[in-house]
């Protein structure tokens, strides 16, 4: 099996080292064609404006699409990829995104940057709370039916998973907990079931 990060714009290194550390092989994305030789596929954070557009340059939004309609490819987004993944963007719906997850979401729902934060998260399915590290992240402001939150904060929910996408406001991989990047594992696993 192997996970892929997204390595056009954002940190997609930590993330890259994070995986690597659970003794799974990675595969950087920059392309579309390589889009098929992975079975998960992390969206970083950055910035989700440069990320959407450089997908589409580069045709990886339809890479991206075809697969994951296909049940062959598993989604994760964190912070900026939240907003990549999700439906709706309040505000700001030109902005290029995936709209595969169905969530509304709202932009920088924290405050800028020097407004970043940390919070200990009770996470379903964890049996100890998660430290999550919050930066200019979104905040989930509607949810569909078949989405299920994971983890909120006053603001909203923050953690949710839709079937085969993940998506968090947060950073894991900035921290030393792996427990995240392990669901994403697992979730990634059940592609292996669809390959031909």
């Amino acid at each position: 099996m192997t996970i892929g990060v997204l390595a056009l714009q954002g940190d997609f290194r930590e993330h890259m080292n994070m995986i690597r550390s659970l003794g799974v092989q990675v595969q950087l994305v920059r392309f579309p064609e390589e889009v098929a030789l992975v079975n998960g596929l992390i969206i970083p954070g950055g910035e989700s404006t440069t990320i959407g557009k450089l997908m589409v340059k580069y045709g990886l939004d339809k890479a991206i699409i075809e697969r994951f309609t296909a049940g062959r490819l598993a989604l994760y987004g964190t912070c900026a990829g939240m907003i990549v993944l999700a439906r709706n963007i309040e505000g700001n719906e030109s902005q290029p995104h995936l709209g595969l997850l169905d969530v509304t979401v709202r932009r920088n729902a924290f405050g800028r940057q020097k407004e970043s934060s940390e919070e200990d998260l009770d996470v379903e399915g964890l049996d100890t709370p998660f430290h999550a590290l919050f930066i200019r992240g979104p905040v989930i402001v509607r949810t569909g039916p078949s989405v299920k939150v994971l983890a909120k904060v006053a603001e909203g929910p923050v953690y949710v998973q839709q079937g085969m996408l993940l998506a968090s406001s947060f950073h894991p991989e900035l921290g030393r907990d792996t427990r995240v990047h392990q669901r994403f594992v697992r979730l990634s696993e059940q592609s292996l079931n669809q390959e031909v």
